[in-house]
């Protein structure tokens, strides 16, 4: 007796291929207003939103690319163009002197309010407009299980560092 591979039924396949192009649908035009209105990327957005967000307006590098789910090295090249932009500072951390802590300035809190109404407008527009209220909820609760299952692995950005060719 042979074990078949596993496979997705005809409606989780349909579910699978429609999220995807929703995703991919939104992710393009989000990229592309935050584009014109602040020449900005998606992850650079993601970190000025995060940044903004915080209290203190602060986060350790390690937890934003932990957040974003993106590399440490890409995120440090996109906090390098920022910084050079103005619109955040790094510094060492004052808990961990070998982590380092990225700030938001001025200017970034001045571009991320001249953009979050357009990008706003646009995931409304997009992604909750052709829902009712009860739909919406109804998402809401459809993707946090899901969001919380895949969380429960650490990203990649979490993993240990491989050094020196050791594990």
């Amino acid at each position: 007796m042979t074990d078949s591979p596993p496979s997705l039924d005809p409606v989780q396949l349909g579910a699978y291929f429609d999220l995807i192009e929703v995703t991919s649908l939104l992710r393009h035009a989000v990229e592309q207003q935050l584009r014109e209105a602040g020449d900005l990327s998606y992850v650079q957005f993601q970190l000025l939103a995060r940044l903004g967000d915080s209290p203190s307006g602060s986060h350790r590098m390690t937890d934003l690319a932990d957040g974003v789910v993106y590399s440490r090295s890409g995120l440090t090249y996109q906090a390098g163009l920022l910084e050079k932009a103005g619109l955040v500072v790094r510094a060492p951390s004052p808990d961990d002197e070998r982590s380092v802590t990225v700030t938001i300035t001025d200017a970034g809190r001045a571009l991320l309010a001249r953009v979050l109404p357009g990008h706003i407008e646009v995931v409304s527009g997009l992604l909750f407009e052709p829902l009712s209220p009860d739909d919406v909820v109804t998402l809401a609760g459809l993707l946090a299980p899901v969001r919380e299952h895949m969380r429960s692995t650490p990203p990649r950005s979490a993993a240990p560092r491989r050094r020196g060719g050791k594990a």
